[in-house]
């Protein structure tokens, strides 16, 4: 690579064929190939549209709870119908709107906010969509047939056990859920490996945008914490399906495993709500102040902080069940201490209006609305804190209102400001600033009047999820008023729908810069992005750097053409943001499409028992997978290309300097605390033990543990000397290693099959075979990317300047030789020191 750096801007005019090119390659397709489309642009709108919708659907549900609980002894709905639908209200809230929607708003922002054409990977960005699209709606459409889940949210066992759930209805949400929050992963891997490689050179870390900031501290907080209710609902399901006993105390299981592993995830899914709202409300507050923000890198330093602190919160939703003191008063301290960031982050937001010269527009009026609803809710969390008055008032309606006074305020109104604020990104067109105060009031006032009421009708002592109450108790004229303020509320939501649909359907005009901010997706923008990729030398870079507009649309920075004639991006540094490489970007495919809906095809009908249609659709979900890949992995001819400003780049990157090394990575992180989460319950069920093994349980002879070992050693050990011998010799090497690690998992499986390992007579046996299980699902994904490598190696595609194929599979295979040695290690390990 060489570089100039006193090059730029480039004065010199550009060729006009350059931008015709450039059109060309990152052109939409129009009509109903739309929807084939990858550009982050258009799937982050499809995100945010389908988001909507759910929120417009699980905010139906809420309604017909809100006039089934208005008067006393209402028989509007039956009880199990009431149970679907509060079931089905918070489920679609919490995984199919809120954790969607901030996703779905990086995705739109973030590459323009960082300079970037794209993100790094886009086919994956639009399979997790599709994946979303297909499997939410279905989801949601158990509700018309009956067989929508019923036992709440959190889907508590032993409730959710077959013993007293025995329908369809528990299923669907386990398994739906289960793979709508690996979708969620994939969005994650996307966001941290863009926001690390794909800003604008010159954009270091400190000088990212705090919406950045907040978006890569959720994507880490989501590979940390989804692993363990992926685990959990696995779990159940299992347990369901197969007997296994797991959560079931008759046969040695514990069903507060399940709580474990889903507050592990719950509660920190609060904050990775939250802290994309955050971003937002740091991004917005220092335009209509037209002032910086205050106290910034304080401000990044309690994102993180925020993020930290969450993992110590989950059993913050357990006082009721039975933990000893010194853990309660640990997680209890943690639960108080958390205030102290995001009250860091409060005070800056109220320090940047108070020395600004504040606009009261519509964006002022939701976020000015969000910090009083938050602060609100953060005071009650802090309430709830505390053991004694937790115990009170645990389960009640008081937590009802101090969960939607955290959510709401939380998150939806930073959403409502910053829909205000960003929508003229779609067209060029504003909401109406005079519709926006009646709606703002509307939804203000609505949400506090049916709200705020919650917290003394929970005092009262209104326990949450009944479906009708009697006159005696003296709640009904507090459910009548909540029940008015949630049509005011919803009456908002409607008027700002109308509002939205008739701004959409203006005739498009240039966007410009309408409240004059600093950050770059108000830079002049098309299909393919920026014309060029601006060099960054400031925080606020639209206020510092006042003619980077002109010069960006001008073609006078990085990459003004297509260099390699496909789509391409900048790769950049993860600190310093130094041009690193050109990352080559897959164009538009139906694969992703076809790839999801074989996805969610598997996991429904798999649900319903058609095992054979669910096959089918494995069988397409996987080969569009290997589809997608094989056409993405294709070599380009230049070695080096000329991005502008005396720089030049290579095409490409291998090993650890390559994004896709590093989504692999991140992708086997997630499946290794997957696979912990199995082992905490492995650990979790022997330490209850009095005697472990329990009687009728033993484990293998030592011989087969170590042969086991020794043939995955080799199987690494050969992979790692198929990159050092002839291409030609590659592929039998491979089918060797392959050999090895197949026959190791079979020693393995042989010598528990010897001690008679039944996994339905206890928990104990239950778990050992679920990391076995785990082991035999990771060996499969071996036995598709061996094959795959071979063609490609027997092909000669592998080269030293494309080897990413080769380089990702290793590392995934040496990831299985880990799993499977950490397996024996965590099994006997834990017996030699309870010995």
């Amino acid at each position: 690579m060489t570089t100039r750096d006193d090059a730029l801007p480039n004065s010199l005019p550009r060729p006009p064929l350059e931008l015709t090119r450039l059109e060309e390659v990152w052109e939409t397709p129009s009509g109903w190939r739309f929807f084939k489309s990858v550009n982050n642009t258009n799937i982050g709108l499809m995100y945010i549209g389908t988001a909507i919708l759910f929120f417009i659907l699980a905010g139906i549900l809420a309604l017909i709870m809100r006039v089934q609980l208005a008067v006393p002894d209402n028989d509007l709905v039956a009880a199990s119908t009431y149970n679907q639908i509060f079931t089905m209200h918070g489920t679609v809230m919490m995984f199919l709107f809120a954790i969607p929607i901030v996703e779905a708003i990086a995705v739109y922002l973030l590459p323009n906010m960082l300079g970037a054409r794209d993100l790094p990977f886009p086919r994956l960005s639009a399979y997790a969509f599709w994946c979303y699209a297909f499997g939410g709606l279905a989801f949601f459409c158990t509700l018309f047939w009956g067989l929508a889940p019923d036992g709440g949210w959190f889907m508590y066992p032993p409730l959710t056990g077959m013993k007293y759930s025995p329908g369809l209805n528990a299923d669907f949400w386990l398994l739906g859920i289960g793979f709508i929050e690996i979708s969620a992963i994939a969005g994650a891997i996307e966001l941290i490996v863009g926001i690390l490689f794909t800003r604008a050179p010159g954009m270091t870390l400190r000088r990212m945008p705090v919406y950045a900031w907040a978006m890569l501290v959720v994507g880490v907080m989501i590979v940390i914490a989804f692993p363990a209710v992926i685990a959990g609902t696995a779990l159940l399901e299992l347990e369901r399906a197969f007997n296994m006993p797991i959560f079931e105390a008759e046969r040695g299981g514990d069903p507060l495993i399940w709580q474990h592993l889903f507050w592990f995830f719950g509660h920190p899914e609060v904050y990775i709500i939250f802290l994309p709202a955050a971003g937002m409300i740091s991004t917005m507050i220092p335009t209509i102040a037209q002032n910086r923000l205050v106290g910034r890198r304080t401000i990044v330093v309690a994102l993180v902080g925020v993020g930290i602190f969450s993992f110590g919160l989950w059993a913050h939703h357990m006082f009721t069940t039975g933990l000893g003191t010194l853990e309660m008063t640990l997680i209890s301290a943690a639960s108080m201490a958390v205030a102290i960031p995001t009250g860091i982050q409060v005070f800056g937001w109220i320090a940047t209006l108070w020395s600004g010269r504040v606009t009261m527009n519509a964006p002022t009026l939701f976020m000015l609305g969000f910090m009083f609803i938050f602060v609100l809710g953060g005071l009650t969390g802090v309430m709830v804190a505390v053991v004694p008055f937790d115990w009170q008032v645990h389960d009640t309606y008081f937590i009802v209102a101090h969960l939607h006074y955290v959510l709401i305020g939380g998150m939806v109104f930073p959403v409502f400001a910053a829909i205000y604020y960003w929508l003229p990104l779609i067209n060029g067109n504003t909401l109406s600033e005079k519709w926006a105060r009646p709606i703002f009031w509307l939804l203000f006032g609505g949400f506090n009047i049916s709200f705020f009421p919650m917290h003394i009708t929970g005092l009262f002592g209104m326990p949450r999820r009944v479906y009708t109450y009697s006159h005696e108790m003296g709640w009904d004229w507090l459910n009548m008023i909540s029940t008015i303020g949630s049509f005011l509320f919803a009456l908002g939501i409607l008027l700002m729908i109308v509002d939205a649909v008739r701004t959409l359907r203006r005739p498009t005009k240039e966007v410009g810069n309408p409240w004059n901010a600093a950050t770059l997706e108000w830079l002049p923008s098309e299909d393919y992005g920026n014309r060029s990729i601006p060099k960054i030398t400031s925080d606020d870079p639209l206020w510092d750097q006042p003619t980077l507009s002109q010069e960006v649309a001008d073609a006078r920075h990085y990459l003004p053409n297509t260099a390699t004639g496909k789509r391409e991006t900048i790769a950049t540094s993860p600190a310093s943001a130094r041009p690193a490489y050109l990352m080559i970007l897959p164009g538009d495919s139906w694969l992703t499409v076809l790839g999801a809906f074989g996805t969610a095809g598997f996991f429904l009908l798999l649900t319903v028992k058609a095992m054979v249609l669910a096959f089918i659709c494995g069988i397409v979900a996987i080969g569009s997978i290997i589809a997608w890949l094989w056409q993405s992995d294709r070599s380009v001819p230049q070695r080096e290309v000329d991005i502008g400003g005396g720089i030049t780049l290579p095409v490409g990157a291998v090993g650890m300097r390559s994004h896709s090394w590093w989504g692999t990575f991140i992708m086997l992180v997630v499946i290794g605390l997957i696979y912990s989460s199995f082992a905490y319950v492995y650990i979790h069920t022997s330490m209850r033990l009095q005697i472990c093994p329990p009687p009728g349980a033993s484990l293998p002879d030592t011989l087969w543990t170590l042969l086991n070992v020794g043939l995955l050693l080799g199987g690494s050990l050969l992979v790692w000397l198929s990159d050092r011998v002839r291409q030609s010799l590659t592929p039998w090497l491979l089918v060797a290693a392959l050999a090895c690690t197949t026959a190791a998992f079979g020693v393995d499986l042989h010598g528990w099959r010897l001690v008679h390992l039944d996994s339905t007579r206890d928990a104990w046996s239950a778990s050992i075979a679920i990391l076995l299980g785990f082991q035999g699902v990771m060996l499969f994904v071996l036995l598709l990317a061996a094959p795959y490598l071979c063609v490609r190696a027997w092909r000669r595609l592998i080269k030293p300047e494309n080897r990413a194929t080769r380089d990702n599979i290793a590392l995934i295979w040496h990831y299985v030789t880990l799993q499977g040695i950490a397996g024996v290690l965590v099994v006997r390990g834990l017996l030699l020191v309870m010995e």
